[in-house]
Order: C-alpha cells, then structure tokens, then sequence
C-alpha cells in the first residue's frame, strides 16, 4: 500500500459507464488522494478571468462538480477506525477486472492494538443499468471473535484541495450543492441537493443488503449533506459479515426535487430487484460482447498488451452509457480539464467507438448535435454563419477563456464532421445520417464558406486559424485546418443531394451546394518547393528555427517557460498537425510526400501533449520506421499506467488511451477508411510477433491477424466485406483469405529535438 500513490491510482482504478463515475478511492473514504464521483454534464458555472476583456469572450466558465460520494464504508474493529496509514497491512492488493467491470480489493489488516480483520471488497458501474453502482463489502476476523462496526454513506460537500490557481474555480468547488431533500427509512436513504449557479439538480440514493450472525444493530439518520446507516455486530471467528450497497443517481436541469427521488428510488428497486449477482453476470455479458468486437492482441510484449486492454476499456467506460451527453477529455475519472470535451473525442475517441461500439459513437454525435443551437448563436455572435463549435465545454456553450488556442481552432467543427461522415460510411445507418448527420455537416460547411474566401488568384483561403499544434496560433491556411474543411465541405454536398428534403429543410439549394464545392476544389494547401515539404501553415517553414540545444530539459513543457509570443513564432511544434493531416486526409499526400514531411516535422515537435505520440506512431508506421512507431505506441499506451506527463491525479487521458488503439490499429494495422472504404497496409515491428485486432463495418464483425510476411482477414459474423489489402481488392467471407506483406525500405530514421525523442522500447527477454 503507497499511500503517497494513491493521486495515481485513485484514477487508473476509476469505474464509470459513460454517466456515473466513481475514482478509485478506498472505501474508508481516507486516506485519499482526490475524492470524486462525477455525473456526466453536471457542473456547476462560474466567472472566466480576464484581465482585459473583449468582444465575443466567453463570459461563462463550466467546472464538472464531485456529487454526492456513495462509495464511503467505514469499518471499526473493536472500535478502532480501519485506516491505512495505522497499524499494518499485512497483505493488499486491488485488481481492476476488464472481464468483470469490477474493482475488487482484499487487505489484511492488523490494528495498532493487534486485532487482525480480512477485508475482501468488489464495486461496478452498472453498463446495463446506467443509474446504479453497487459495492459488495466482505470482513472476516482472523483471531478472535471480534465486535464490528460498519458505517455506510452518502456524502455531500466532500472537503476538497483544488489545485486550480483560478479562484472562481476553487471558490465554485467550495460547497457546490445545496441541500433541498433528504429521507430515510430502514436500510434506505435518498438526498437530493442542487448546484448554487448553473441550477441543477441531482440525487443519489443507497440500500443496503446484510449478511451477518445473530445479534445485529442498525439505524440510519440524515442531515443535510449526509445519510448515515451504521450496523453494529459481534462475529464469531470463522463467520463474516457481508454489506451489500446499492446506489442509485440522477439529475436534471429541469425535473422537480419529487420527481428525481422518484427516479432514483426507481433505478435502487431495479437493483435491489436484479441482486449483487445479476449485477455481475450482466456486467460480464456486456464486456463478453464488448471484448468479441473489440479485442487485440500483441504477441511479444506483455505490458503492452496489458496497457492496451487498460486503454480499451476507459474508453469504453467514458463512452458506453454517456448517451446524450459529452465524452469528457478526461472521461469521468478526475477533474481534469474542469470535466470539459475537446474536439479530442471526435478525432480520437470515435474512430475506436465507431469500429468496436458504434452505437455509443452515434449517441456522442447525437450530444454535438443537440448542441447546435448554442453553436449556431456562438458563430452568430462571431460575424460567421453556420455553427461554431466550441474549443471546450460541458453544455455545449463555449468555456475557453484564451480564443488564439481556443475560439480560432475552428478545426473543431470540421473534426465533429469528420466523426460524423466516418460513423455514416462504417454504419450505413441512414436514419441517423438523415435526421443528424446531415444537418450537422451542412452547418460546418456553412461556417467553411464563412470563415474562408476565394483570393485573387482564385484559391479558396482560411486564414487566421489555429490548427491542432497550439504552439502556432493565429495561423493562414492551416493545413490540417484546410484539408479537413475541404472533405467536411465535399460532404455536406453529398449528404444535402442524398437528403433533398434535409437541404431545403435548412435552405440550402443548388447555389449554395456548387459554392461548396468550388470552395473544396480550389482549397489552398502551401508548400515549400525549396524544401520539398508541406508547410504546417502558410509562411511556416520561413520562421526561425526554435534552439532545441539551448533548451534544458527542465523547461519542457515549453508552454509553462516562454512566452506564447516567442512560441508562435518559431518552428517548434506541441503536437502532430501536419502530421495528424497526413493521417486522417492521407489521401490528399503522396508516399513520397509522406515521408519528406515526417522527417520535417519529427525534428520539430516537442511532444508536450498527450496527443501527439499516438499520431506520429501511425505516421512513422506508414513511411517504414518501425521501431520508431513500436516507441511511440509505448509512449501513447503508457502515458498514464507510467504517468508520463505528472498530471494522472486529475484523470486519465481519454484521447492517449484512444490513441494506442489508433496506433496499433492505424499504425500496425495500416488501417485507412477515405471515401467510406476500408483500406489496410500492415507490418510489424521486430519486437511483436504477431497482431490480431477485431473490429465491425456495416454489421459484420470481421479479425485481421498479421504474423511475419503476411495478414489474415476473417468474417466473425455477418455479410462479407470489400476491403483493400494494400491496392489489391479482397473479399473477406468466413473462410478468410491470407495476403502477403511487402517489405518497405525507409531509409535512414529521421532524428528528434534535443532531448525529445521517445524511450526506447527494447525488445522484450528472448528476442
């Protein structure tokens, strides 16, 4: 037990199903790292710092509050409090179960006076029944017979150490809710409060189930900010006692304080009803399917194939059950980023869902579009048309206090396009392309043709724009920026002819459809002819040069030790951009292209985001350089098991964990899905042996399996596929067809600034 850990290990073990979330804290409730119990888009505003205000500045920030925490049980042996940072734990561990959806811990206990207790609990997420969580809590005396003391909460208001240094936020986390309702009765007690600002209104309720010998004491009270059940009983050596908690959550920015107890109390009848073991087995069931979807496998390294189950499933954890609300940066692990979603969800998070639960991809979508309105008023304000998506945001309104890396990245609005044509092309779901799908392309589209304008010569220009590297704000003709703008505006032309009665619906006639695409064909895309490279932006591969040598490791992240003056104006890049481009718009680059560009900008980027690792293991996988990519994987898939950017305290990274999968399945795999085709080129580094990725297109559930020279694709179920194995068309039915693949000569490695280049991941004993 480190205790000093527990920051880390309180997110790694967090459970969620995409609505509730539960940081993995010790039932005892302390020690602690960092309390947390999250409902997805419940928040509370508060003030954004300026210290000189302009027009159009969000004037309103959104911070994701801790709720009612459920998870607290503490036990006192012979009235000493069960506490880890006293008397010995002779035995601990915890086990986060992908198969089970269960965090399971088992300590043996020795108090300072010598009375020694087994402790043995388990806790889940519901994914089947989306309101409830459940603890089953287990203590067996290893001496004596021994008096025990249980004390089962719900707790409202937690104390919290913020380490914001805004003091709007810190004063908003202070007593977030207020008190409007509390009951209990039996085993059973329901508390509803409402948050001071933003007006929402939330409720969590618990029962209990007991198990023990004979002369058992109970009594529940409530105050306020607390419901309290406390059982009392003598158990015999040999005998234990067994707690089962059911919890139940809600909330509402419109229903009355009546009527969330009575969904509460009606989501705890459901649990009660269904019992700790139907909890369990339907939760194996839902990862069963899960996992025959989406399941890979490396042969050759062992931690990271742990590192990438651990990725899959906190991506499907911040995505299962969020329905109509945001996939937050940090899922519902920690407080990170305020609990805000970035345009990081579309880019990286719904590819992954799209391929292995599309229907959560859809239901994410479905939240960007119940935002449109907000969205539409946010470009009305910014002189543009269309709708203008926000940089981040809990509620669908803009909460960037800093607009150079937050309302100039417009590139969000292509990326919830992008997301939206992808989902469409792998699910053939019509419904969905004609009640959402389309309206959402044709309003970025809308805002392109706003944002952008046809210059003298007669190329068609977005200028002023920040694309994904933040080092390099306020930038012309953003590449990625450009490129994912002309496929949104290619789209949403598509999808208006596809949906005639969509397109007058929102008046958009054949004019306006043309000027699309005269706007996509003429789209500007600069290029350094001297170099031979692709600029990031326009004029980029003119700017000095960043010192990498003169730059100590101590100062990086870079942003946090110069000024964002001296940044914007340098080639030094935070994360892949152009690089991302050639990823996700590879169809617009040339291999040769491809490789040039790479070289360029690896010697160039610096990495101080999370985001970045992923992208340019895909990139380095494409032109050949192996190893290098097998390095980045390792970066991406670790970033926080080994908290490689010190800030897993405050969450996980949802978009990194995203990634891994990317960069083996993109990377290794060579997966590609332009135009709506399914395209793969697959190799593999020295290091694995083999690869085997499962994953589903237009209702068939179909492997890919790469060992050596050659890869394997197999129908699971369903129709067969059309795919492309490198240029050659094959189909993929339930015999499967076996394809060579080609060697690929990338020249020598390219190099990275001083001090930057990833850890290299040796090859596992053996090889």
């Amino acid at each position: 037990m480190d205790v000093d850990a527990l920051q880390r290990t309180e997110s790694t073990f967090a459970l969620s199903n995409g609505h509730i979330g539960m940081r993995g804290t010790l039932e005892e409730g302390e020690p602690r790292g960092l309390p947390g119990t999250y409902l997805n888009g419940f928040y509370e505003e508060h003030e954004l710092p300026y210290a000189e205000s302009g027009y159009g500045y969000p004037e309103a920030g959104q911070t994701v509050v801790n709720v009612t925490d459920g998870k607290i049980i503490r036990l006192l042996v012979e009235d000493e409090p069960l506490d880890m940072r006293y008397g010995e734990a002779v035995a601990h561990e915890r086990i986060l179960d992908f198969r089970a959806g269960t965090l399971t811990r088992n300590t043996e206990w020795c108090s300072p006076t010598g009375r020694r207790v087994r402790v043995h609990t388990e806790r889940l997420v519901s994914f089947t029944q989306r309101a409830v969580a459940a603890i089953r809590y287990e203590v067996e005396p290893l001496d004596d017979d021994i008096q025990l003391v249980v004390q089962s909460d719900l707790l409202a208001n937690e104390p919290i150490d913020s380490d914001t240094s805004d003091p709007r936020v810190a004063a908003a986390l202070q007593s977030p809710l207020v008190a409007e309702f509390a009951a209990a009765k039996d085993k059973h007690a329901v508390l509803v409060h409402r948050t001071r600002v933003s007006g929402l209104r939330m409720a969590a309720g618990m029962d209990h189930q007991l198990e023990t010998p004979d002369g058992l004491r109970s009594n529940i009270h409530t105050e306020d900010d607390l419901a309290r059940l406390t059982v009392a009983v003598d158990v015999p050596k040999g005998h234990r006692l067994r707690l089962t908690k059911f919890l139940g959550y809600g909330w509402s920015a419109k229903r009355s304080t009546p009527a969330l107890r009575a969904q509460v109390e009606a989501a705890l009848a459901g649990a009660v009803q269904t019992g700790w073991e139907g909890l369990l087995g339907e939760q194996r069931r839902f990862l069963d399917e899960f996992w025959q979807t989406a399941d890979v496998e490396l042969d050759g390294d062992p931690e990271l194939q742990q590192a990438i189950r651990f990725a899959l499933f906190h991506v499907l954890q911040a995505g299962a059950r969020g329905e109509s609300r945001a996939i937050p940066g940090k899922g519902l692990t920690g407080p990170g980023y305020d609990g805000h979603a970035f345009w990081d969800t579309e880019t990286f998070v719904l590819p992954v869902l799209t391929y292995t639960m599309p229907g959560a991809a859809r239901d994410a979508l479905r939240w960007r579009h119940s935002t449109l309105d907000l969205a539409r008023e946010r470009a009305k304000q910014l002189g543009l048309r269309g709708a203008a998506f926000p940089w981040r945001s809990i509620n669908g309104a803009e909460c960037s206090a800093y607009w150079p890396a937050g309302t100039a990245a417009f590139h969000v609005c292509a990326d919830i396009a992008d997301a939206t044509s992808r989902y469409v092309a792998a699910t053939g779901d019509v419904a969905f392309d004609r009640e959402y799908g389309t309206e959402l392309r044709l309003e970025t589209a809308r805002l392109w043709r706003s944002v952008g304008h046809h210059d003298r010569r007669g190329g068609f220009r977005i200028d002023g724009v920040t694309g994904p590297d933040e080092y390099s704000a306020v930038a012309d003709n953003n590449v990625y920026t450009n490129l994912m703008a002309q496929r949104n505006l290619w789209e949403a032309a598509d999808a208006c002819e596809r949906h005639p009665e969509v397109a007058e619906r929102f008046g958009v006639d054949a004019e306006e459809i043309a000027a699309w695409r005269r706007a996509a064909d003429s789209m500007l895309v600069p290029y350094d002819e001297q170099l031979g490279v692709h600029q990031q932006a326009e004029d980029f591969t003119e700017h000095l040069d960043w010192d990498f040598d003169g730059t100590p490791a101590a100062n990086y992240p870079l942003l946090l030790n110069y000024p964002y003056f001296d940044l914007y104006r340098k080639q030094v890049v935070k994360q892949a951009d152009l690089v991302l481009a050639m990823h996700l718009r590879g169809d617009a680059f040339t291999p040769a292209e491809k490789s040039r560009n790479f070289a360029y900008y690896e010697a160039r980027t610096v990495r101080d985001s999370s985001l970045s690792a992923c992208t340019q293991a895909v990139l380095a996988a494409e032109v050949g350089h192996l190893q290098l990519a097998y390095d980045y994987l390792a970066e991406a898939a670790l970033t926080d098991l080994h908290d490689v950017h010190n800030n897993v305290r405050n969450g996980l990274h949802m978009a990194s964990l995203a990634g891994a999968w990317q960069a083996v399945v993109a990377g290794f795999g060579g997966l590609r899905d332009h135009g709506g085709e399914l395209s793969f080129a697959p190799r593999l580094p020295a290091a694995l042996t083999r690869l085997a990725f499962r994953m589903c297109f237009r209702g068939s559930r179909f492997s890919v399996r790469i060992s050596g020279d050659q890869a394997h694709y197999r129908l699971l179920d369903g129709e067969p596929l059309e795919l492309m194995h490198y240029d050659e068309q094959v189909t993929v039915d339930g015999e499967g067809v076996t394809m060579p693949v080609p060697a690929i000569d990338a020249g020598d490695p390219p190099t990275q600034p001083t001090g930057r280049a990833p850890s290299r991941r040796p090859a596992p004993s053996g090889k």
